[in-house]
């Protein structure tokens, strides 16, 4: 999985049915779920703030097709009675992850973007 992009976006369109607006949405979802989990994803903090964000964040990366990111949550999840440092480990497994969907989602929007300028730029001159 290595080479494969941070999100999966036939798994997304599958459910968007390719409308553009619907997956900026998705996206806009998808970051206020990322930001408000991350909060609690804390290696010292408490077990159950620890197994809510990592549940969450994973379920929030499956819906749009972010599958590394599921499978480092999923793997965070794993460690929820585990120690600070490994713990400590599995966050920043996590946040890496997080950062490669977010970037792949602005390069994702940007070039869906200008495409779309592109086409309102060839209407206009035919």
């Amino acid at each position: 999985m290595a080479d494969a992009p941070a999100i999966d976006l036939e798994h997304l369109k599958r459910y968007s049915g390719g409308d553009a607006d619907l997956e900026a949405e998705v996206f806009a979802m998808f970051r206020q779920q990322v930001e408000m989990w991350m909060r609690l994803l804390d290696p010292t903090g408490d077990e159950e703030g620890w197994a809510s964000a990592t549940h969450s964040i994973k379920g929030s990366a499956r819906s749009i097709g972010a599958h590394a990111l599921a499978k480092a949550c999923e793997n965070a999840e794993n460690q929820c009675q585990a120690g600070a440092t490994a713990r400590s480990v599995s966050a920043q497994e996590v946040q890496a992850c997080i950062d490669n969907a977010l970037k792949f989602i602005d390069q994702h929007t940007y070039k869906m973007r200008i495409q779309a300028l592109r086409k309102s730029s060839q209407r206009e001159n035919s």
